[in-house]
Formats: structure tokens, sequence, C-alpha cells
């Protein structure tokens, strides 16, 4: 989220002597080293900001001028605002015992969707992640290598490996060169060995950078198939035993039951139905995770109801990343004055009545990408 740039430079030094007219004397040079730095830090905050029109599109020429930032209640005002490309990190979770809804077809189709939206000028990668987390595409503005990417080597596992891959995909988009960075995560947010300590850490990881989450959810639609699939007494839909042309050759007796629809089915499995709960339960911790995710990093949280609405929200994600601009600011309360473990809360508003910005985000303050901790 930010970046201490650091200037050094060598200040030459130029004194002034006075002498006095009554005493006149050559005065001994006062020695100085012009080799060595003086050293001077600016800290500058970075943040990806989107800016449209009351109509929903993109503004082209937003200046500083036209925006205001809030750190923690307090005013600043931008010292730069640009538009660079932006570095798109696409995270697929293909893995996971119980899923449902969820497929390698509907992920694969909704990261295509999202590619062929985005600008040409963005470069793009591709992680996936299962029974382990691996970056399946490098970077690369060549949109057609993704695409053949996603449908040669894209694969289902059995695990998911979500706090890996959060972890693999900061590290990941720390190391790019461009500073307007986007993670787009499909996924339903569960996780094979959940650890509240793990994903609090990648959270903050993430909030120490100036990376926006956006996400596209399953856990909508994978809760709806689990709540059903989880009653204790079940409805049972209308079914017919045998073709009618050949129930209407039995005795009445026999026919009426071989043509009565099922009303009513018992599912009598304790264990099965306790696995479901349990997975119902994590759905739920996995979408308030992505949710506060995308919320705190200035992203869009997406949970669609239904396979179709994924797709098409993934052109909403790609109009919001090209709408993207770079903005800096320095903190009139330093970095360096941080107490342990602080965060702050950093808000962007127009001037401009018809200017709309998207940003709002949480800063991690001393946040770092560390190393794999598996």
């Amino acid at each position: 989220m930010y970046f201490c740039i650091r200037s050094t430079f060598g200040a030459l030094l130029a004194f002034a002597f006075l002498i006095s007219g009554a005493h006149a004397q050559t005065p001994t040079p006062t020695p100085f080293d012009d080799d060595v730095p003086v050293k001077v830090v600016t800290e500058e905050i970075k943040l990806n900001v989107s800016a449209f029109n009351r109509f929903g599109e993109f503004v082209p020429d937003v200046t500083k001028e036209d925006l205001v930032i809030v750190e923690d209640g307090r005013l600043h005002q931008p010292t730069s605002v640009r538009r660079i490309p932006a570095n798109v990190l696409i995270m697929l979770d293909v893995g996971g015992e119980l899923r449902q809804v969820k497929n390698v077809s509907q992920t694969r189709e909704i990261a295509k969707e999202l590619i062929r939206e985005l600008d040409p000028s963005n470069s793009i990668a591709v992680l996936e992640y299962s029974d382990k987390a691996r970056i399946l595409t490098e970077w690369t503005t060549n949109k057609l290598e993704v695409l053949d990417d996603l449908d040669r080597k894209l694969i289902f596992g059995r695990r998911s490996m979500f706090s890996d891959a959060l972890n693999l995909a900061a590290r990941f988009l720390s190391n790019s060169e461009l500073e307007n960075r986007h993670l787009v995560i499909v996924s339903d947010g569960t996780d094979s060995y959940w650890s509240d300590e793990r994903r609090e850490l990648e959270l903050r990881t993430l909030l120490g950078t100036n990376i926006n989450v956006h996400v596209i959810s399953y856990t909508a639609l994978e809760k709806e198939v689990i709540k059903e699939q989880s009653k204790t007494v079940q409805k049972g839909s209308p079914r017919k035993a045998m073709p009618p042309e050949v129930a209407e050759t039995l005795p009445n007796g026999v026919k009426d039951v071989a043509t009565t629809p099922s009303a009513v089915t018992v599912n009598t499995d304790p264990a099965f139905i306790k696995t479901l709960r349990e997975r119902e339960e994590a759905l739920k911790k996995g979408e308030e995770f992505l949710e506060k995710l995308s919320n705190d990093t200035s992203g869009l949280f997406i949970l669609p109801e239904t396979t179709g609405e994924m797709i098409e929200k993934a052109d909403l994600i790609a109009n919001v990343i090209d709408s993207n601009y770079v903005v800096t600011y320095t903190p009139k309360r330093p970095l360096a004055e941080s107490k342990p473990g602080e965060t702050r809360v950093i808000e962007v508003s127009s001037r401009k009545p018809d200017l709309r910005v998207l940003a709002k985000r949480k800063l991690a303050v001393g946040g770092t990408v560390d190393e794999d901790p598996q």
C-alpha cells in the first residue's frame, strides 16, 4: 500500500565569514567533506483510484486538484495523479473435495471473459491453486498466450490451499515493476487447512501494499446447494418409476404406486449431514473473509447468484481496473511515528460534482511481503 522513497544527495555548503575591519586576519577555512551524503527520507503513499462520471464512464483527465484524501480524519492533497497500465494477477480456485457448483469449465470461462475485456496495454498473469499454489502464466501482454494456457494447463485438484495462494500472490505482485497492481480472485474462499491466524497474516500483508483485490465469489451458489442437501428431511422431486405407456398396462393398484411422485426423502446419514453443515459454515467464513479482503483493499466484491452472472461481472471488474489512476500523497503524520500493528483508514473523494471515485482502503503500517511461511 505504501512505499518509502529515499533520495540521497550531496549537500554543498557555503560559508560566509564576517571579517573585523579593525583586526583583519586571514580566516582559517572550515573543513568539510563534500563526499559525505546527506540523507532525506520522503514518505509517499500510493493508492489505486478508479474515476467515473455519473454514467459510469471512465474520466480520462483527472488531476490532483480534483481529488481530496482523508487519512484517519486528516485532509491531504495528492502529490501526483498518473495513468499507467496495470499488472493484473488472476488467482483461480481449482480445488476442493466438496465443491458443488465450482468447476474447471466455469472458472476458466470467468477468467477468459476478464482477459478479453482488459485493456491490451495491461500485463496479465495467472495463479492457480488446489493441492498447491503455482503460477500458471508469467507476466505477459499476449492475451492469446494466457487464453491458451487456461485451455491446456488448468486442472482441478482435491485440496484448496487458499492461504498459500494468497501468500504467493502478494509476493508475485510485489515483485512486479508496475505500480498499478490488481489481484482478481475467483474462489469460494475455503481452505483445506483453515487457520484464522494465517489468514489474518496474509490479509495484513496485502494491506501493507498498494494491491487492489477484486473477488468473484462462488460462496452464494455453493451455500444454496449445501443448504438443501443438509436438511434432514428433503422434499423429493416428482418421479415416475416407468414410462406411462407401460404403466397403463398394470392393474390399478400397482399402477397408482408406480406413477405417484415421491413426496418426501428422509436423509438419515448423520455423518453426511454433519459434513455438509461443516462445509456450509466454512463457506460462510470464506465469504466473510473475501468480502473483508476486497473492501479493505479498495477492490470489488461480487457475490453472484447464477453462474451466468459470474461471467457477466468479470466485465465490471475489467472496467474498474482500466479506469484506475495511481495517486500519491505524503502523510502528515509520518509512518515512522506509527505504533506497532497500526492500521490507517484512507478515503479519496472528488471535488468535482460529476466525478465519482472509488477508493477507500486500510493501510497496515509496516506491512511487509514475507517469504512463504510454509
